[in-house]
């Protein structure tokens, strides 16, 4: 009987069935084990250390102390304080422009093997920092800590990106940002003065690191290679294949396969593209243009001064301070659940509608935050509003925004081009995280709560230039996105050749 003859329900069933055994066990256990051991490992960070913040600060005084005689000044504590926070940014830097020569002499999965290296001498540096009496160890480990997170947060997209199929790549990309979402939760969980929260135990705070890191390190092994590396950098297609196979768990990968030599066979006269040619690309200009605008949104929209805020507010709406910490999970609980459901609906909804939505809803609830600041003394309900849109702001961004820069940079960019293409946009990323570290508190001081207005621009801005410009890219092969963006590169991108198995 011919395809076309068949019942339309029999067509679905059998689509609904193909979909299903594209969510084999191993892709499961392969997003799984490489998130936690790294982009949960970043969330961690970025929030762990909030709660030691004046244990640290009296580790630092006492340990000047002892060397110098005398007290350390208020004004180097704050300089020693603010580089022990930022410093995890350059070294963020630092492992983004690793990536590009790391993840293709020794592959994808063996570059988030060798990274548990830094995960696990970070972890030992910082656990035994009080016992040493050297602050200088705690302040290398958060710097190893960024190395880590900047090669997980650029080599674990592009693994999970390469070994799922297009059906269920937006789904399987969004585990980076969920897993970002639950270190975040747990940094704060383990903060608690029940649990590592406490002067005694602070150090385990950053000692627990080594756990995920071991985890991932004894586990990714069992687990194949990606099989985009294995075909375009080590021309082994039948190794290829039974990535494919072992992956998808099912003996018939000919689309899968298919897909990948059609991308192959257009570049296997091409060298490895550099970060000044990918630069110099006509086809792909306004794909670079669009990760660029897209990754400096996602972290200059303001988030990060949410939490800045979130303690004062809590405080003004006469939730008592030693209740604040507790209150506060609700903000680490309302990310996770988010990203969670981006992850459900992204297959269904498409990246686009997520990523303007997101951004929209933002720019409203900052604009909402802004109002109810101002007016925080005029009602004892109104810092209760002020809560809510927090919350709201979290849930906005986690929903899309969050997670959908990194799923956008391995779309967009043949195989050739994605270690050069992850660099650039890790840059931006930690560039731009770096600089709301250093301004916002500059522009807190200029604008008090209307700094919030300048957040909502950037929200907005970016939303109207997703709008005009970001195709949708949900289920599409890279052919098909890269003669989406034809148009406006003013460039045809070369033709790919399928080739018959």
């Amino acid at each position: 009987m011919k395809f076309s003859e068949k019942d339309p329900a029999e067509n679905k069933e059998s689509e609904l069935a193909r979909r299903k055994v594209d969510w084999s066990c191993l892709l499961v256990v392969a997003s799984l084990v490489g998130a936690f051991g790294s982009s949960f490992l970043y969330g961690y960070n970025l929030s762990v250390v909030n709660a030691p913040t004046q244990y640290i600060k009296a580790f630092y005084n006492d340990t000047w102390e002892k060397r110098h005689g005398h007290p350390i000044d208020p004004d180097t504590l704050t300089l020693l304080w603010s580089v022990t926070v930022s410093i995890f940014a350059i070294g963020g830097l630092v492992g983004t422009i690793m990536v590009k020569m790391v993840a293709n002499v020794l592959g994808r999965k063996s570059t988030l093997l060798v990274n548990n290296g830094f995960a696990i001498s970070a972890a030992l540096l910082m656990a035994f920092s009080l016992q040493a009496e050297s602050l200088e160890m705690l302040i290398m480990g958060r710097f190893l800590m960024g190395v880590d997170g900047g090669i997980a947060l650029s080599v674990l997209p592009m693994y999970l990106n390469e070994i799922s199929p297009k059906e269920i790549r937006g789904s399987m990309g969004q585990v980076t940002a969920i897993f970002i979402c639950i270190g975040v939760f747990s940094g704060q969980l383990l903060g608690l003065p029940e649990l590592l929260g406490k002067e005694s135990t602070w150090p385990y705070l950053f000692g627990v690191i080594i756990f995920p890191a071991v985890v991932q390190l004894v586990s990714l092994p069992f687990l194949p290679e990606s099989p985009h590396y294995l075909l375009f950098e080590k021309q082994d297609e039948a190794g290829a294949v039974k990535a494919f196979q072992k992956f998808l768990g099912k003996a018939d990968v000919a689309r899968e396969v298919e897909e990948a030599l059609a991308e192959s066979h257009v570049q296997k006269n091409l060298h490895l593209v550099s970060t000044l040619e990918l630069l110099r690309d006509p086809f792909v200009r306004w794909q670079l243009i669009t990760v660029i605008i897209t990754m400096a949104c996602y972290q200059l929209c303001g988030l990060n001064a949410i939490w800045f805020y979130t303690s004062s507010i809590f405080g003004k709406a006469g939730i008592p301070q030693a209740n604040i910490p507790y209150i506060t999970l609700s903000t680490g609980g309302i990310e996770t659940l988010a990203s969670i459901f981006s992850g459900l609906v992204i297959e269904r909804l498409g990246r686009r509608p997520l990523l303007i939505g997101g951004f929209l809803l933002m720019a409203l609830f900052f604009g909402t935050l802004t109002v109810t600041l101002s007016l925080q003394d005029r009602a004892p309900w109104v810092p209760y509003l002020s809560i809510v849109c927090i919350l709201a702001i979290i849930a906005s961004f986690c929903s899309g925004p969050g997670g959908i820069p990194f799923i956008l940079t391995g779309e967009f960019f043949q195989q050739s081009q994605r270690p050069a293409a992850f660099m650039i946009a890790g840059t931006v990323n930690w560039l731009s995280n770096f600089a709301v570290g250093l301004l916002f508190p500059f522009i807190q001081k200029s604008l008090d709560s209307y700094c919030f207005l300048v957040f909502a621009s950037i929200c907005i801005i970016g939303a109207v230039y997703f709008y005009f410009v970001l195709p949708e890219t949900k289920n599409r092969t890279h052919a098909e996105i890269s003669q989406a963006f034809a148009k406006r590169n003013k460039a045809q991108p070369p033709k790919e050749k399928s080739t018959p198995l």
